[in-house]
């Protein structure tokens, strides 16, 4: 399905589960929706990240309600945002936490549509229902301790005469007979309800566990029995978002806790490098545990002039030497070689050198050869792999950012290269449309346990788009020295400093970091 394609001239509403908390929990099929979106309508619990998925041009309708006060005006005024979005020919994403028909009002929604006329489609989303317990090691059916499982919102009224009466006499029946409870939106009636379910009969120290902000960094788990979990939950400071289950399943968690065996899990990270690149390394913390907050401080653009690039590219074979010193370079080059219409195999008849494996991978992909490749990746070692013979006399190009540090052209040029042409191929900007608000709260509030840093720019703009902000202490990783010496001039606690300068190594010391022999 061409989604680029749909709701040209009649819109249309998609109500998507945005999963039980963790960006990566949400769907193939919901991401795709959501980077297609024009209008996005979410939800309290619906994640940043989630929301960030949408195109930077997509008009972002924060619709989450806290509380009962006035509720049906607003679910009517969210419906009216639907529709009118729709009528637009706008293609509408209804973002809700969880499933969108799970325990919310996405039916109501769906109803509302289908009435004016709306074209609609539901994309079911990971509950927090299942998926909480599940993270927190607690199988919600077991041949040996619970055979089926019933779920319920805890904040619905108890009394007899309450529209929404859950039936708890039943419930503690039914659990005393092999079942599981899973109780949503817990935490403001959960002493009454634990309460009420014991008067209905469950004995007292069947297992239970209060689950907070699962399957995120902030998820913490508090298991006792049934008397004495509301005073435990207490003493813990447990809050909202929050998910309690209830029933003999319970005793498998302390052995099946597998998150938290990951040796990142708990950490919230923040990653720092441009959108494109900062993917995979943001997939394989994740991979670790973390909760990793994308936060891009640095974006490449075109230079502000290509005029030196443009001259150097008319007379390439005339170069001993190409050095590259990143991989945005590389990409950079080969893009304008396409638009002048340049064939790559002007480059074969000089030789090649790349500051970083990445650099290198990225040369090589386009068939070219690398000659030096430095054993750390530093301009400084690059000018010595080279050696002095191979530079005296030579005319050396370097395609690279518009702003960089001079120490390698002034070393070639005191070493006696005859030429040496520094060609701005790219330049590094702060980007536009960063949450800063959200990353400026999270500093304030002390939520992070660390930034990772792969270059001096990514230090300099994070300073730029947060000023004012007190971040002395702030601890922080740098994949070298000279962005560690930037980071700490910053006034970072630069805790992580890798031996080697790649993101492998990164990788690793964040994981020594944390846990001590893990790394490495």
């Amino acid at each position: 399905m061409n989604l680029s394609a749909v709701g040209k001239v009649r819109g249309k509403v998609y109500l998507v589960g945005a999963g039980p908390g963790a960006p990566d929990l949400i769907t193939v099929r919901g991401a795709d929706i959501m980077r297609a979106a024009d209008t996005v309508v979410y939800d309290r619990l619906a994640s940043v990240e989630i929301v960030q998925m949408a195109p930077a041009a997509a008009q972002r309708i924060y619709a989450g309600k806290m509380g009962d006060a006035a509720q049906q005006f607003e679910q009517a005024a969210i419906n009216q945002i639907l529709i009118e979005h729709a009528r637009a020919g706008k293609r509408v994403v209804r973002l809700k936490g969880g499933d969108p028909f799970i325990f919310g009002r996405g039916g109501e929604e769906a109803e509302a549509l289908a009435a004016a006329g709306i074209d609609f489609e539901v994309v079911p989303g990971v509950t927090s229902a299942i998926a909480v317990p599940a993270f927190a090691g607690i199988p919600l059916t077991h041949r040996e301790y619970g055979s089926f499982v019933t779920f319920i919102t805890g904040h619905q009224g108890g009394d007899k005469n309450s529209a929404a009466t859950v039936p708890w006499d039943e419930l503690a029946r039914a659990a005393n007979s092999g079942g599981t409870i899973v109780i949503l939106m817990a935490t403001a009636r959960m002493r009454e309800n634990l309460a009420r379910l014991m008067a209905g009969g469950l004995a007292r120290e069947t297992p239970c566990a209060a689950i907070q902000s699962g399957t995120t960094a902030a998820q913490k788990v508090v298991t006792a029995p049934l008397a004495a979990l509301a005073d435990q939950v207490d003493r813990a400071g447990l809050g909202a978002p929050a998910v309690v289950v209830v029933g003999e399943c319970v005793r498998l968690a302390s052995t099946l806790n597998w998150a938290k065996r990951l040796p990142l899990f708990g950490r919230r990270i923040v990653v720092t490098r441009a959108a494109a690149p900062s993917g995979v390394f943001a997939r394989r913390l994740r991979q670790l545990g973390a909760e990793v907050i994308e936060f891009p401080t640095i974006e490449t653009a075109a230079p502000d002039s290509y005029l030196q690039l443009d001259d150097a590219i008319g007379r390439l074979q005339g170069f001993d030497w190409i050095i590259f010193t990143s991989a945005a370079g590389v990409e950079a080059f080969i893009e304008r070689l396409r638009i002048l219409d340049v064939d790559i195999r002007a480059a074969a008849s000089a030789r090649i050198a790349a500051i970083g494996p990445a650099t290198a991978a990225r040369l090589r992909h386009y068939g070219l050869k690398v000659a030096a490749v430095p054993h750390e990746y530093r301009a400084e070692v690059l000018f010595e792999a080279l050696g002095e013979r191979a530079i005296e006399g030579g005319r050396i190009l370097i395609p690279r950012a518009q702003v960089a540090r001079e120490i390698l052209p002034q070393l070639l040029h005191e070493s006696g290269a005859k030429e040496v042409v520094v060609a701005p191929a790219y330049k590094t900007v702060a980007p536009r449309d960063a949450d800063v608000g959200r990353m400026r709260q999270l500093v304030r509030t002390g939520a992070i346990d660390l930034v990772i840093f792969t270059s001096s720019s990514t230090v300099t703009n994070f300073q730029t788009m947060l000023p004012a902000l007190e971040i002395t202490g702030l601890k922080a990783a740098a994949i070298g020295p000279i962005t560690a010496e930037a980071a700490r001039a910053s006034g970072f606690d630069v805790v992580v400093t890798p031996a080697t300068y790649t993101v492998d190594s990164l990788i690793d010391a964040t994981l020594e970091h944390f846990h001590p022999g893990v790394g490495g």
